[in-house]
């Protein structure tokens, strides 16, 4: 398709990417895709399921899972469509509007995940440095608040994503660098002077994303700092084994994002090949493995989720 030269947006379209030069193996790349999304689908539901229907598993921990499994879901069908349709049907075409829409719902669920990560920190922390009163300070009110505001903070944060890459016009090559919307991404197609979006992009992500993981890194510190502290050898290991399904999904969702951060915006020379790959990872992998750490990693909730499938 010819650049974009003019302010229509509705008749501009951008081109998604696959994997360049493979474009004939494409069918066979959509199978694991396939298989990623229906698991990342199904687990996240059944964990789902399983917390709203056993009255046992009301507890902190858990509702704090249900709010991760909940923006795990909506981040899978975001990115859905462009990518199943990419590799299934060939279907690279997308408008500026359905991008635009796209990029908004990816960094919202984005930034959601990225805030109940730290809370999920929080309630470690608590349950840990005062196991007395972890009931009272963590009642079902504050954790209803608490998933509001984390919501209504990735909501606000992306808002004005659309509307700055609305402003621009797009008379370079409008081939995306992804097989869906980034917001880094589509800004490198402006033509125009794009300052203002990418100081606005660069504080995000470094006042969401930078920012919650350095206090994740404290709070793990202070936890550190807490079980050493602690005479018995068993109960130093018992309290640090209840951290490790959090940092595992901890690890899965920040060392892909901060590395997919780096290289849009400094790594210029880097492959494309890598840039997309670890797109891939930072998008489909926390989704899909999730719900398979925490429930390898609970018993009580591995428990509950045999038993719906098997009497």
């Amino acid at each position: 398709m010819s650049a974009v030269n003019d302010t229509k947006l509705k008749s501009a379209m951008f081109l998604l990417t696959g994997i360049p030069g493979q474009e004939d193996v494409h069918l066979w790349v959509s199978i694991p895709f396939c298989f990623i999304y229906f698991f990342s689908i199904l687990g996240n539901s059944v964990i789902l399921f399983v917390i709203k229907t056993d009255q046992t598993l009301h507890k902190p921990m858990y509702i704090f899972l249900s709010m991760l499994a909940v923006t795990d879901l909506g981040l899978s069908i975001s990115t859905m469509p462009t990518i199943l349709g990419i590799y299934l049907f060939i279907s690279r075409e997308i408008s500026l509007n359905a991008c635009f829409a796209q990029l908004f719902f990816i960094h919202s669920f984005v930034f959601t995940e990225s805030s109940i990560l730290l809370l999920m920190a929080f309630d470690r922390f608590v349950a840990i440095s005062n196991p007395l009163r972890y009931a009272s300070i963590l009642t079902l009110p504050r954790l209803s608040k608490m998933g509001l505001v984390c919501v209504v903070r990735g909501v606000a944060v992306s808002f004005p994503f659309p509307f700055l890459l609305k402003r621009f016009q797009y008379c370079r090559a409008n081939v995306l660098s992804h097989s869906y919307c980034l917001h880094q991404d589509v800004m490198n197609l402006a033509c125009s002077d794009i300052t203002v979006s990418y100081i606005y992009g660069l504080f995000l992500a470094i006042f969401t994303v930078g920012l919650d993981s350095l206090l994740i890194f404290l709070s793990y510190v202070m936890i550190l700092k807490i079980v050493l502290s602690v005479a018995s050898h068993t109960q130093c290991l018992r309290a640090l084994n209840t951290c490790v399904s959090h940092l595992c999904t901890v690890l899965l969702f920040y060392i892909p994002a901060i590395g997919l951060a780096l290289i849009q915006r400094f790594g210029k020379g880097s492959s494309p090949l890598v840039q997309i790959v670890l797109g891939y990872i930072y998008l489909l992998v926390p989704p899909l493995m999730n719900p398979i750490v925490y429930s390898v990693k609970s018993k009580h909730l591995r428990a509950r989720i045999i038993r719906v499938f098997v009497k």
